[in-house]
């Protein structure tokens, strides 16, 4: 199924919001992907963002080096496969 909407979402230092984050998001259905890009970080949101893509066939990780905001969400651009992106 092609997706319509793929969210990137840049992660560094919120694993305290990562679940609000990611859970409101699927609730956009199954035409969306969701890209969690880790930024590098230091917290649990690496841990965080591997066990949601074992989960969930609509989200993707990537893990990259620190680059910060627009750096991370670039890269998840650059693995965007929907229509249209948020």
């Amino acid at each position: 199924m092609e997706k319509i909407i793929t969210f990137a979402v840049p992660c560094y230092n919120s694993a305290a919001y990562m679940e609000h984050c990611v859970e409101t998001l699927l609730q956009g259905g199954d035409d969306i992907e969701i890209i969690l890009v880790d930024d590098g970080s230091p917290d649990q949101c690496p841990a965080i963002c591997n066990a949601y893509a074992r989960q969930d066939a609509r989200i993707k990780v990537v893990h990259k080096k620190n680059g910060g905001l627009t750096s991370a969400w670039k890269e998840g651009v650059r693995h965007a496969e929907g229509e249209w992106l948020g």
